[in-house]
């Protein structure tokens, strides 16, 4: 089984958060999704309109993703990897030649 990790805010769900879950879903078997906590968000300098909860049920009904799990800190990434035995990370286009993702 090939399994798949995500990462964002999803706030104001749209049609280019749906395109990237479902290309994501397309590259393996599993896909797990990593939501901003709003903990998270406020340190970032982001305020959301809906919170975490609301935000994780709204990406639990989308039948590409398999399970949500919370987006604490920058640094948790390389652990989400080993824990959830991820073979693919995927990103958006805005974060391409991040430091943050390209290792």
């Amino acid at each position: 089984m090939k399994r798949i990790l995500t990462y964002g805010t999803f706030d104001m769900l749209h049609y280019g958060n749906i395109n990237l879950l479902r290309r994501a879903r397309a590259l393996g078997d599993y896909l797990v999704v990593a939501c901003s906590t709003d903990e998270f968000n406020r340190s970032k300098g982001k305020q959301c309109y809906f919170s975490y909860e609301e935000r994780r049920q709204l990406l639990e009904a989308i039948r590409y993703v398999d399970l949500v799990i919370p987006e604490e800190s920058w640094e948790q990434k390389a652990n989400d990897v080993r824990e959830y035995h991820i073979d693919i990370v995927v990103m958006g286009d805005d974060w391409r030649g991040s430091p943050r993702f390209e290792y």
